[in-house]
């Protein structure tokens, strides 16, 4: 039996797919929420296919490279996205009810806790991942009250940091990708 012990890593970095797939999907999202544009079938179809099944997809990339943190973040955060999708269209379809704002509200301070921790294990990470969960962590908390107090600025607020945190995540996966491309630092990571 041959051993793989000693075998170089030839696989693609799966990150900058998750990250595209993360970050593109959170600003389409928070344009809705910053009340730029509808809800519609774009954002739905956003978080299924490239914030969920792609982030999924990466996800169990970074488990085939040994990346627990990329495994749990990309894997999590692609279901987080279908699971949302289903929030919103499960109701229409009749088959259950629409989500309660209390139900909302421990939906999204569930995310935001677990966001945390992730972002304490960013703190041995580049500072572009950090603010990634840094700017995430601080969505939730925002969206959380939001939904809480029904206060329409909170949800505005929410919706202008939303864009942030997607456009960080964006910057994070083209620093990878041009960076690996070009062999040096194009655009820095920190």
């Amino acid at each position: 039996m041959a051993s793989h012990a000693n075998s170089a890593d030839y696989t693609a970095n799966p990150a900058p797919l998750g990250l595209f797939g993360f970050g593109m999907t959170t600003i389409l999202l928070n344009i809705h929420n910053a009340g730029l544009v509808e809800m519609s079938s774009m954002i739905l179809a956003m978080g299924i296919f490239y914030g969920g099944i792609a982030q999924v997809l990466a996800g169990l990339m970074e488990w085939k490279k040994g990346n627990t943190f990329g495994t749990v973040a990309f894997t999590s955060y692609g279901f987080f996205w279908m699971t949302l999708v289903g929030i919103v269209c499960l109701p229409k379809t009749g088959l259950m009810g629409a989500a309660g704002e209390g139900s909302m509200v421990a939906f999204l301070v569930l995310w935001g806790i677990f966001t945390a921790i992730l972002f304490v294990g960013t703190l041995k990470l580049n500072r572009a991942t950090q603010f990634v969960f840094g700017s995430l962590t601080i969505l939730f908390a925002l969206l959380a009250l939001g939904d809480a107090t029904g206060n329409e600025t909170i949800k505005l607020l929410a919706g202008w940091e939303g864009i942030i945190c997607g456009a960080s995540a964006v910057y994070a996966a083209a620093a990878q990708v041009l960076n690996e491309i070009y062999g040096r630092s194009v655009l820095p990571l920190g």
